[in-house]
This record gives C-alpha cells, structure tokens and sequence, in this order.
C-alpha cells in the first residue's frame, strides 16, 4: 500500500531544482525536468556522491564523480560499474509534492544481489563483487549460493579451465569456519575476485558431448582418461570425464559451512552409477592419471583436483559435471618435472620414484592386514641428504602396512619443516618453491581421505622427492622455535601480529617464533587463526599466501603440530605488507552499506 509523505511546494521545487529531501528516513534527489518531477536516492549507488550535485539533460542523470549515468525516470544504470539507483514515485497534490518513500520493489534484495555478483564476476568489477557480497550477506543468504555463483563462472567462461582463481575460491570457503565473522565477507569477496580476475579476457570453455556409452566400467574409463592425457588429447579426455560423471550417481550432500572431514574412500550414501562410479572412482580417475608423470605444473594440477573436489563438497556434487571437466585442460598441457634437468640430474630422482612405483602392488600386498605406526625420527628420515633412503624409507612403511593418509601426512609434515626453516639469504623467488612444495603435500592428504588406490602412493613419492630437491633452501639452516611456554599468549600474539606491520628479514623469525611462543604458552589455536586470517584478508595477498594459510589450518586442524602454523606465520610475514588495494575497495563497500558519505572528509 503506498504511503505518499509530502516533501516540498511544487513551485518552490520547480524554481529550486534539483532539492534535497527526506522522506521515510531516507535522503531524496528530488529533480524537476521536462515539466515533471522525479525522485531518487539521493546517494549515488556507485560510491554514494550526492546526485543532487549532479547534471540532467535529456532524461539522463550524470552524476559528478564518476560521471555514472542514470534513466532519470526509472533509475536504470548506463554503466556497468553503477548499480541502478533507487527512484521513488512522485505525486503533484494541490501544489504539493507528495513522495512514496518505500515502495513495492520488483526484486526482492537476495535475488537482487544475486544478479549484481553475476555482473561484477562478468566486468570484473571488485567494487559490485564486494557490495554484492555485503548485500547477499545481509539478506542472509548462505555463502554456499555465492560459490555456485563463482564457481558456475569460473568453469564456463575460462577456455584454460580450472585455475588458481577456482583454487582461490576453494581456500577461501575452507577457511570460513576460522575467521572472524566480518573477514568471513572479505575471504568471500577476495575468492569471487580471484575468479573475476582469472577469467578476465579469457574465451569461454567449449564443453564436449560425453561419451554415450553407458556399459563402461570404471576401470575402464579410467584408462581410457589416463592415455587420453598420457598423449594431451584434452577433448579425448573431456569426453571421458563427462561419461564418468553422467556414471556416477549424485555422491552425497554438500558439506556446507565446515571444512570437509578428509577420511571418505566412499560416497555419503554408498550409492554407484551403473559403471560403478563414485566419488572415491572419480578421485582414483584423477589421481592416477595426474602422478602417471611426475609433479605436474610445480605441483598445481594436483592442487587444483584437490581443490575442485573440496569445492564440490561445499556446493553439491551435483555441480561435478560443470567443475570436474575443467581440470582436464590443465592435466593435459602440464608440464611434468621428468622433463626438468633438477629431476634426472645428478640423481635421477624421477626414475627413483618410478621404479619404487613399480614396486607398490608387491609392497601393499605385504601390508595388507598390518598397522604401522609412525615411527619416532621418521620426518627427519624425509628431509635427509639421500634420495635413496627416503624413497627406501617410503616403500618399507607401506609393506610396514602405512595407509596413503599416514605418509602424506608425513610428507607434509617435512614440507612444512622446509618453510618454517627456509633461508631468507635465498632469493625471495625460492618462497615459491618450498611453497609448491608444501600444497602440493597437503593437496595429497586431502585426496588421501578419498582414495587408497596405489596411484596415491606415486603422489606421496613426487612429494618426497620434492621436499628433498628444497634441501638447499634451508641453507643456512633455521633451527625450529623451542619456546619453554611461560610467554604471555595475549603479548605473545601481539608481538607477532607487529610483525605483518614491517617489511624486513628479520620479521620472518620473529613470526615463528612469537607464534610457537603463543601455542606453546596455551594460547588458543582458534584466536590465533583469526588473527592470521585477518591479516591474510586484508593484505592484496597474491595466490600463494592464501593457499600457504589455508593449508597450515588444514594440516593443524589434522593434529599435525605446531610446525604448520609457524612455517604459515614466516611465509605471511616475508609477503607483508602490501599495498592493501582490495581492502580499501571492500571498505568503501562496507561504508556504502552503512550509508556513509564516503566522498565527505
């Protein structure tokens, strides 16, 4: 029902146009133009400059600032970057000007917002994807919607596919449950952006037909996946993949707002396609077909499957024949580290893991039936001087009967140690490479929790073999903080959190140390999360910082110790500070929303 308030004297407002005022408790360009009068919100939707300071001729509105244009009449943006401003119906009674502040919206603000974060993902405008994140947050829409959103862009209008800007989504939704709950919008907004970002430019994804066949096993179409990537036939591959997905059954719910448990070899349900696929046979599938070489792309692809799968968790595997198909441009162009002179020389490291790969049917058939328990030394046995010893040490714990989970785990582990000991006499490049190293260890635990095929254990190997190549960049060696624990955690944290604030060497330690300090001293695991979470998001952090966090909370979260939390820390603090771009841009969006006047002093 209209609620018409009066707001001015028609002929004073027509002399005086355009006139600020209110109405409902709202702030109102009233306009007189063409012998009509029109209202609008007054601030402009674009970064909330007074329209009343603006121009009109021939039905346009311009507003000053940034010269957004806007259908006087119906309040319809010209320009991509503004949203369209609100306009208000207007009624000429007696001489008076009768405004109806809060009229009937055509669109309800959820799927409103909806629509903006599809236009902000299109232009790559991070200023919309904030305010669009902001406004989907405050009409209570689940964070869920917002990644099918990122995520049905990201695989349909990138022509490379998946890419770290879907990876970047990923991290960011695992990380939801540790932030604080106003970073929970920025960590949204940055993994959108990351999306907007990677795809900006970009040709579309051109989808294959799957194949039609539905007689198919699984093992089957895993071959077929695996010599169709063997010899880079990405279309071949494509097709393979969609069979294998129209196969499976919807596997389970998604895992929404927690971080996935990690231990499934099954689906929720136990359900099969007629092929007898499910989610555990579509890891396998992607699994053996990425370590039939070794370490692809640095370590990436791995990654990236990892992170695609973790992703479906969070929006429905109902979305895995969109999601899954992407990665198998990146499988098939990949680089592999056979190739690479540091992996054939002076040892030939990439024909070490093959011949013990070879060896693993024999090895987990020994194992079969035995429990292994991690033995006391066995990380320091990874990050030794002999190539050979280390594989050794690999293959004797699965005949001991280790699980796929047990020595990725461990891998990790020893990766971590390498970014808690990294050298900052290296060059600042060589980050990247304990770094690869690292998420490649933990991308490798998580697919752990959803296949123990033999394939695995070849990804456990290139781990290895990897955290061995880093050997030099603990040179000098950092010793790992041994704090004796009667630090204050609130100083403690303090101390680090100063840190992040100076660009200098020196910083790097001091983070490991003042974060072993604080854990060691009983400081709450889950506080100091949410300080490295705040940190991260408001840095214009890059790809690798926020895939190095998500991944220590993930390893810390598996009970894995201290050391990935102060290895994150040191990497954290050697990539800040930043110019801090993106955070000033989620700030004017965050002042939008509480109706500032940002452009005021």
């Amino acid at each position: 029902m209209p609620s018409f308030e009066r707001v001015a004297a028609a002929a004073e407002a027509r002399e005086a146009s355009p006139q600020v005022v209110t109405g409902g408790g709202r702030t109102i360009g009233l306009f007189y133009h063409e012998g009509s009068f029109y209202a609008v919100d007054n601030r402009c939707p674009h970064m909330g400059f007074p329209l009343s300071d603006g121009s009109v001729e021939d039905g346009i509105l311009t507003c000053p600032w940034h010269h957004a244009r806007f259908e006087l009449s119906c309040g319809d943006t010209l320009d991509p970057f503004a949203d369209d401003v609100t306009t208000f119906p207007v009624e000429v009674r007696e001489g008076e000007v009768y405004v109806d502040p809060d009229p009937e919206r055509e669109v309800d603000p959820a799927t409103h917002w909806q629509e903006r974060l599809e236009h902000g993902l299109r232009e790559s405008l991070p200023l919309v994807i904030d305010k669009a994140v902001i406004g989907l947050d405050d009409a209570g829409v689940d964070p869920a919607v917002s990644l099918r959103i990122g995520t049905a862009f990201g695989t349909e209008y990138r022509q490379d596919g998946w890419g770290s800007g879907l990876t970047t989504l990923a991290a960011m939704a695992n990380l939801l449950p540790d932030l604080r709950p106003v970073d929970r919008r920025r960590a949204l907004a940055v993994g959108l952006g990351a999306v907007a970002d990677d795809c900006a430019g970009e040709p579309p994804f051109f989808v294959q037909d799957p194949l039609s066949t539905d007689r198919v096993s699984a093992e089957r179409l895993t071959e077929w996946f695996r010599d169709t990537i063997e010899v880079r036939d990405a279309d071949g591959a494509e097709r393979v993949v969609r069979a294998a997905v129209e196969a499976a059954s919807t596997p389970h719910e998604a895992s929404e707002g927690r971080r996935p448990s990690g231990n499934r070899s099954t689906t929720g349900d136990g359900a099969t396609g007629e092929a007898g696929l499910d989610e555990s046979a579509l890891a396998t599938m992607f699994v053996a077909a990425a370590t039939d070489h070794r370490y692809l792309d640095s370590g990436h692809q791995l990654d990236f499957v990892n992170k695609a799968f973790e992703l479906l968790d969070r929006i429905g595997w109902e979305h895995a024949d969109a999601v899954l198909p992407s990665l198998v441009p990146g499988l098939a162009d990949a680089s592999r580290a056979e190739e690479r002179s540091s992996w054939r020389q002076p040892v030939d490291v990439a024909a070490l893991v093959e011949d013990a790969a070879a060896d693993l049917p024999d090895l987990l058939a020994r194992g079969a039936g035995e429990t292994w328990t991690e033995p006391e030394g066995f990380v320091d046995r990874l990050l030794g001087d002999d190539p050979h010893a280390i594989v050794d040490a690999l293959t004797d714990a699965v005949a001991a009967g280790a699980t796929g989970e047990d020595l990725a785990s461990a891998v990790a582990d020893a990766a971590a140690r390498r970014v808690a000991g990294f050298g900052t006499a290296n060059e600042f490049r060589d980050w990247n490479t304990v770094h690869h190293t690292y998420t490649y260890a933990n991308a490798v635990c998580g697919l752990a929790g959803r296949t123990d095929d033999p394939a695995l254990y070849r990804a456990v190997l290139d781990g290895a073999v990897s955290v061995y190549l880093d050997r030099f960049l603990n040179t000098p060696p950092i010793p790992l903080p041994d704090p004796d624990g009667d630090a204050d955690p609130d100083a403690a944290l303090d101390d680090l959190l100063e840190t992040f604030e100076v660009e200098a060497d020196e910083t790097v330690g001091r983070a490991g140390r003042h974060t072993a300090e604080y854990l060691a001293s009983g400081g709450d695991p889950a506080r100091l999360k949410r300080a490295l979470g705040e940190v991260l998001l408001r840095e214009d952090a890059g790809f690798h910082p926020r895939q190095n966090v998500e991944a220590a909370f993930a390893r810390y979260d598996a009970g894995r110790g201290r050391v990935h939390p102060v290895a994150t820390a040191r990497y954290l603090a050697a990539h800040t500070p930043t110019r801090r771009e993106g955070e000033q841009t989620f700030r004017i969006a965050e002042r939008l929303n509480r109706g500032e006047a940002i452009h005021e002093a």
